[in-house]
């Protein structure tokens, strides 16, 4: 079974015959329902001057309670099928969770959450685990004293979250665990070591990623060339730890595919959009915090509302001219645009 598969939009047939015709309700949204953050992570697209992500960002920003009530509300109404809740921040920061998924719960929208860890625990980490559908942990270090380095946390927290996940395997319930882990120079010899501590806390998958240093697709090449044929043996060599309990999902890969634009819409900002703690919508999770990404406020107006109002605000972006930075919809957007192109279709 694929989780991570760029197949999914072709389980919405209606979805996806309108993208061009009408406006219908997103499949998925990424709520960030605050911008505070208790890590530091050099890397992270939201701190880090290379990248444009977090630009006009305000750290202090969250989402009040009434309006993400209001949120949950019109969504539901919507058909909205899913909900991640990301960063800005760290989405387990925010002082309403408990009670967001708790709502959530009481409809049918499956839910996940990304994460760093350190508050996957108490009645959030059981809420989660009998409700929601995964949750997925960022991780970079292999011991309290690299965690500490890495985020700019205190001793001990590499401990804490490996014990908050452990934890949260022996609660039971149906939530998939996962852990994104993002290689770079300073850890990429570690791979093994990691990943091996992670099947046995009994986590369900790992994910192993590159990290994202620059806007630049050609840059970021450039800085994983010296270590990318040894993470490459190294993930191979992963593999007598898979079986039908642990996955590891190989996503470590050059970046040129993620860059490189030749189409002048978007079709997946109307499939999947980002609903900031600053009560902004924005187009993508790549371009979020960013005048160039911003679709409108729903600060003044309720979700339902904004989506269907004026159409146009989802055809102004261009992504030739506007989008030339790390996108993870690229190439779904290739596909649905190419499927949406077919002529003669009945020629199989």
């Amino acid at each position: 079974m694929s989780k991570y598969s760029n197949l999914k939009i072709f389980h919405y047939q209606e979805k996806l015959d309108s993208l061009g015709r009408e406006i219908t309700g997103p499949v998925h949204i990424r709520i960030k329902p605050t911008n505070i953050c208790n890590h530091n992570c050099w890397y992270c697209c939201y701190r880090s001057d290379n990248l444009q992500l977090g630009k006009d960002m305000v750290k202090a920003d969250y989402i009040p309670m009434d309006k993400m009530a209001d949120i949950i509300v019109d969504i539901y109404s919507m058909g909205v099928k899913a909900v991640t809740f990301s960063g800005g921040g760290e989405p387990l920061c925010y002082p309403y969770i408990w009670e967001t998924m708790a709502w959530l719960a009481d409809t049918d929208i499956k839910f996940g959450v990304l994460t760093n860890g350190s508050k996957l625990d108490g009645k959030v980490a059981n809420i989660l685990s009998k409700y929601g559908s995964w949750v997925r942990v960022s991780m970079d270090g292999w011991d309290d004293e690299s965690y500490s380095k890495f985020r700019k946390v205190p001793a001990g927290e590499y401990t804490k979250i490996m014990n908050n996940m452990r934890e949260f395997k022996k609660v039971g319930g149906r939530c998939h665990l996962g852990v994104s882990l993002i290689v770079g120079r300073a850890n990429y010899e570690h791979i093994s070591g990691i990943v091996y501590k992670l099947k046995e806390i009994g986590v369900d998958s790992v994910k192993i990623s590159p990290c994202i240093v620059s806007n630049d697709g050609k840059e970021n090449n450039e800085y994983h060339k010296e270590i990318y044929d040894e993470v490459r043996w190294d993930i191979r060599n992963l593999d007598p730890l898979i079986d039908d309990d642990f996955e590891i999902v190989d996503s470590y890969h050059e970046l040129d595919d993620k860059f490189s634009k030749n189409y002048t819409w978007c079709p997946y900002l109307q499939i999947l959009t980002i609903i900031g703690a600053d009560c902004n919508v924005y187009s993508c999770q790549d371009k979020a915090y960013t005048d160039r990404g911003l679709i409108g406020s729903i600060k003044d107006k309720n979700f339902k509302e904004f989506w269907f109002e004026d159409s146009m605000k989802f055809y102004r972006i261009d992504p030739i001219h506007d989008c030339n930075h790390h996108c993870v919809a690229n190439a779904k957007n290739k596909m649905i645009i190419d499927y949406l192109n077919i002529e003669h279709e009945e020629f199989v």
